[in-house]
């Protein structure tokens, strides 16, 4: 039986959402019998002086750690540092553990390690999986990082075709990413959509009044509107903030934003200096065993993409929004991949950027028909159980490499 051998930055005990992701599918192929191993770094997420272990055995899971640079994500240069030196490390470690027919999976953070997970593949005879939670460099293009605009751009971009060309196969985690890697020359029998997932058994809706934090964050008599999770340059909050200063003086809305990010810090200054801090609530990442009551506690969630992202990036807090059973306001290309499931499944609203009348009278609506928002909530857990939980992503991973196994076996 092949190894399955894991290549992402972060793994448990970390509790970021690609960890998460990663540790929910390695523990499942652990417990059916397979021959896991992941390779990650030292660090935490949020902690980048962390020192986890270098070597260590989790639920059957060998896990193979490696030491970078922990600059952390303060500054683009001193991230760039950090995903060097974890490049370096993971192709020396790699290395020694990858033989020939093994499978190597390498996920996207840092981005374009697959190109590094590539060249060790290719030298040891193991084969490539690319799973692909974003795409790079494409993304940092169009956020406009100048690295990625000149030709160094242009080079990794062939070096990441490459990767994905010589991938058995590449999961991607929506439809219009799909097509996004067939567009590069990626054959579309070798390109498998599996879209992420969250605790959606943990995670489950739950009536206002038996949710402690609603309660103990003084919410109980408020319409909330909320954010959850990483805050970044992929997403913006112009539109939000634009909604806020419009409905500053209507005493029943609070916009509760619960997490973190570089833009979420900017909001934050931002709303001060308008006097918005009675509109808004900001509060840290709450610890993973109180999710299901932190996203319980708003009445409504947003999330937001660029609409120049679209195709590059699947927001996965739309999943956990979901198993809250609240409706779902995305703010992105009405085209877009999300966009339409909430038109489809009729579980919230799809908004333009920069469009804040119409989430006005979005939050109004909600705000004014509480029957409503039940609907809509009701809605929003059907769709996910209907085609997003977990036990289905993992049911369809494993398959997949049910279905590839047999290209490991040595010719007779």
């Amino acid at each position: 039986m092949p190894r399955l051998i894991f290549v992402n930055r972060y793994f448990f005990p970390d509790h970021s959402a690609t960890s998460q992701i990663l540790s929910d599918l390695a523990f499942d192929l652990a417990a059916a019998g397979r021959d896991v191993h992941v390779v990650s770094s030292t660090q935490i997420y949020d902690d980048p002086k962390a020192s986890l272990p270098e070597r260590e055995t989790i639920n059957g899971i060998t896990v193979h750690r490696v030491a970078s640079t922990q600059f952390g994500r303060g500054s683009l240069a001193g991230r760039g540092a950090d995903y060097l030196s974890f490049y370096l490390s993971v192709r020396k470690r790699l290395a020694t553990i990858a033989r020939r027919g093994d499978f190597v999976v390498a996920k996207t953070d840092p981005p374009l390690i697959s190109i590094i997970a590539h060249g060790v593949a290719k030298r040891t005879g193991a084969h490539l999986i690319n799973w692909l939670q974003d795409v790079y460099p494409e993304t940092a293009t169009e956020l406009r990082v100048p690295l990625m605009r000149s030709p160094v751009g242009t080079a990794l971009s062939t070096l990441r075709d490459r990767s994905l060309r010589a991938a058995v196969a590449t999961v991607a985690v929506g439809e219009r990413m799909a097509d996004k890697v067939e567009a590069r020359g990626v054959a579309r029998e070798r390109i498998h959509v599996i879209p992420n997932w969250c605790d959606d058994e943990e995670i489950m809706p739950l009536p206002a009044a038996a949710n402690r934090l609603r309660q103990e964050w003084g919410l109980a008599d408020k319409f909330v509107f909320g954010y959850s999770g990483n805050l970044g340059r992929a997403h913006e909050f112009e539109t939000v903030l634009a909604a806020a200063e419009h409905l500053r003086d209507d005493r029943r809305f609070v916009f509760l934003m619960v997490g973190g990010g570089s833009r979420l810090a900017q909001l934050h200054r931002i709303a001060s200096a308008r006097g918005l801090d009675t509109v808004f609530r900001f509060l840290p990442y709450q610890d993973r065993s109180t999710l299901r009551y932190s996203l319980g506690v708003p009445d409504a969630h947003w999330l937001s993409l660029n609409p120049k992202l679209e195709g590059l990036i699947v927001p996965s807090k739309f999943y956990g929004i979901a198993a809250a059973g609240k409706p779902i306001v995305v703010i992105a290309d009405q085209n877009g991949e999300l966009a339409g499931l909430v038109r489809q499944f009729h579980c919230g609203f799809a908004i333009m950027p920069g469009d804040a009348d119409a989430l006005v009278a979005a939050l109004r609506d909600m705000a004014d028909r509480p029957e409503l928002v039940a609907e809509m909530g009701t809605q929003a857990r059907r769709m996910l159980d209907d085609q997003f939980t977990r036990r289905r992503g993992l049911k369809r991973w494993r398959a997949l490499i049910d279905d590839i196994a047999p290209i490991s076996l040595p010719a007779r």
